[in-house]
């Protein structure tokens, strides 16, 4: 159950992302999509960002941005991890955004990768279907409003051009000048206020996707553990308490380790420690999984001690945890139970 609700973490950090990219406007041109050379071999793991008829743009994990070309002999089957059954297969039309897929082929002379085999695990597309029908409205939601903003600023273009139309008619109508220059008063506070309802409505649109830290904490473990401390549950008890009265809000886990022992084996305990103090958070306080980023461990990354001294490595052997509030319209997203997702 655990690995489901942090695969649904995922593919809600995933549909942001692509929620992130659409809504603020960017095209594929903007986005910089990296090349395979032609006849490469290669492996693309990561989450679909557009899917346009027969071409994907898939972004890694690492945040490299591909382009997948799905031809009618291209597999679409799934990722299993039961292998006494047959694995599903599915057709284009199952390839949303927000779906975490894994395209095998070669690259092609236009520097798209042309899959012969794309896997996914059949969760991770339940999830991504069930939530492309909440965030598409959403999307043309706000196509719509920025069309509506525009044609508020062309309306105000137009009132200030009539404006100037009205002062040449006072230099040249001198006995109704009073009644033009009230005419055109009204017409100015007009476009003043239609260019202040842009600005704010512009201003509130930037701020959606822009957050302040409001809380923070940070909670150490023991060499080669990843089980919490008494002294800690009760930091991020209070940390919890903190959230209550939040909306609009999200968490983000870091976990992290000292240089004691191999580096792979201190990057699977990081992400072992950030999953730890989710799943606290989780159990004990009721907090949905989607307010909380894809937890992530760093392994020895980013220290914050001396790691040649005992007491460096004590210090970098902790996950922190950030309260991130967003500044936008104060509106709480809709409330979701895990139901839905299955």
């Amino acid at each position: 159950m655990r690995k489901i609700y942090r695969n649904i973490a995922r593919t809600l950090c995933a549909l942001a992302l692509a929620f992130t990219v659409t809504s603020t406007g960017y095209t594929h041109e903007e986005i910089e999509i990296l090349q395979i050379p032609a006849g490469q071999r290669m492996n693309i793991e990561g989450v679909i960002l557009s899917a346009d008829d027969e071409i994907l743009t898939v972004r890694t994990f690492g945040n490299a941005t591909y382009r997948v070309f799905v031809s009618s002999s291209t597999e679409l089957k799934e990722r299993r991890s039961n292998f006494l059954r047959e694995a599903r297969r599915y057709s284009l039309v199952d390839l949303v955004p927000g779906l975490q897929v894994e395209a095998r082929g070669l690259g092609m002379n236009s520097g798209i990768l042309a899959a012969g085999e794309i896997r996914f695990r059949h969760d991770d597309h339940i999830v991504a279907q069930a939530m492309n029908t909440r965030v598409v409205p959403v999307e043309n939601d706000l196509r719509n409003t920025q069309v509506r903003l525009g044609e508020t600023e062309r309306n105000a273009d137009r009132l200030s051009g009539q404006i100037m139309e009205l002062s040449a008619i006072t230099d040249t109508v001198r006995n109704d000048a009073k009644a033009a220059q009230t005419t055109a008063d009204t017409a100015v506070a007009l476009a003043d206020s239609a260019h202040a309802g842009v600005r704010a409505a512009n201003e509130r649109i930037a701020m959606i996707d822009d957050f302040e830290i409001k809380a923070s904490t940070t909670v150490h473990f023991r060499v080669g553990s990843a089980a919490l401390a008494a002294e800690y549950r009760a930091e991020l008890d209070e940390f919890a308490c903190r959230i209550m009265n939040e909306k609009g809000y999200i968490i983000e886990i870091a976990g992290f380790a000292s240089s004691d022992g191999d580096a792979a084996a201190n990057r699977r305990l990081s992400q072992q420690r950030a999953d730890a103090v989710i799943q606290y958070l989780a159990e004990n306080y009721m907090i949905p999984m989607r307010r909380f980023t894809a937890p992530m461990g760093y392994g020895v990354s980013n220290p914050v001690g001396d790691n040649n001294t005992r007491a460096g490595r004590e210090e970098n052997r902790r996950v922190e945890v950030r309260l991130l509030v967003n500044k936008g319209p104060a509106s709480d997203p809709v409330e979701t139970t895990a139901d839905t997702y299955f």
